[in-house]
């Protein structure tokens, strides 16, 4: 028995689609990490005419987030995450940022906790923690859990260019598999309205079947015309 495919423009859309699908979901294999604030303790304010000091996060790029709980210097801030504020930053990739605690100042510029670059490798398993310490300025920790992924890379001893390849056999397993789900599915539609068409064909033989020997009854019971 022969199985006929649908045309091929069926196929090539189909193909067209998974294409899409995976540098939708897949482009480049480029991941994002989301940076959330754990805890920070701030040891000195630079603001003199605030009672209270107005903190924030930025990295360049980034919006400023402030830190409107943290008002008093020499005390421990620990958060979940779920913060309105929250997260501090993203990372696209392994690329770092420039980022930095800041007070915010009513007459000058901005005062400067410190400024540092921000790197996903900087994570930690298990947990995906960073720490960073200013001394006589703050003590701050970081999650991010996806980080995880480039640290362990990092620590690695094979070549970058072993990564970057092994990133794209990876992806092209990854195309493939949807490559030969797709065939698996026009092939099975295709097989399934074959059968149809085949079981209507005998439908419609074993109809006219039926006609013909009802014919044949007939002809045998004919006694021909009375005398």
């Amino acid at each position: 028995m022969s199985v006929q495919l649908l045309p091929n423009s069926r196929v090539s859309r189909l193909f067209l689609i998974s294409f899409v699908i995976f540098f939708v979901y897949f482009p480049g294999l480029v991941l994002s990490s989301v940076v959330t604030l754990s805890s920070i303790e701030i040891f000195r304010t630079h603001e003199w005419l605030r009672a209270t000091p107005t903190v924030y996060f930025r990295c360049t790029g980034d919006n400023k987030t402030f830190l409107p709980d943290v008002k008093k210097k020499h005390l421990l801030y620990v958060f979940k995450g779920e913060e309105s504020w929250q997260p501090m930053t993203e990372f696209i990739g392994r690329k770092c940022k420039r980022c930095g605690f800041y007070e915010k100042d009513s007459i000058l510029n901005d005062d400067e906790f410190d400024e540092w670059e921000l790197c996903p490798s900087d994570f930690t398993a298990p947990y995906g923690s960073y720490v960073h310490f200013k001394e006589k300025e703050f003590n701050a920790t970081f999650l991010c859990p996806e980080c995880i992924l480039f640290s362990s890379n990092v620590t690695m001893s094979a070549p970058e260019d072993d990564h970057k390849e092994k990133g794209k056999n990876v992806g092209v397993i990854i195309l493939l598999a949807v490559l030969v789900s797709a065939v698996l599915i026009v092939v099975a539609v295709s097989a399934y309205k074959y059968w149809q068409k085949r079981k209507r064909e005998q439908d419609q033989a074993r109809f006219l079947k039926l006609f013909d020997e009802g014919d044949d009854i007939e002809d045998e019971l004919d006694l021909g015309p009375m005398l």
